[in-house]
């Protein structure tokens, strides 16, 4: 058998190709790290994003829920013939059988001609006071009570 003699400079040139090799796939390796670095991170960001909106939505399903069960309520007692007979006396002026309605008018007061502001008031834009005298409009009438007959 014969030896094979290599020679340095055969040494030097398959050793310089193996670090070649080495440095190439090293690179490779730190850059495959970075991107699962970066996904796992990633991944881990959306996570508690989602469990935040998750939360929220949990949140708003309770409370939706909750006025729903109170709109349901509050039909069940609109809806009860009192409730009703309540409305229509109070708002709608409406009277029962055998009643006779009496109807109380109030005097209506006429608003006041706005007092007209000299040309400096006016330049300067100054705010005045609203009309305190004008109410808005009485809120429909429930009563809170349901007597079952």
């Amino acid at each position: 058998m014969a030896k094979k003699n290599f020679s340095r400079k055969d040494n030097r040139q398959n050793n310089k190709k193996v670090a070649i090799y080495y440095s190439f796939f090293t690179i490779v390796l730190i850059f495959c790290l970075i991107q699962i670095g970066y996904g796992a991170i990633l991944n881990i960001s959306k996570i508690f994003s989602y469990k935040g909106k998750e939360n929220t939505l949990e949140n708003l399903l309770h409370q939706a829920q909750a006025k729903n069960k109170d709109l349901k309520n509050e039909k069940k007692v609109v809806t009860s013939d009192n409730s009703l007979e309540g409305i229509a006396r109070n708002n709608l002026k409406m009277a029962g059988e055998d009643e006779v309605l009496i109807i109380i008018n109030k005097k209506v007061e006429e608003p006041a001609k706005p007092k007209k502001f000299s040309k400096f008031e006016e330049f300067f834009n100054l705010k005045f006071k609203k009309n305190p005298d004008v109410k808005p409009k009485e809120p429909l009438y429930i009563p809170s009570e349901v007597v079952e007959e």
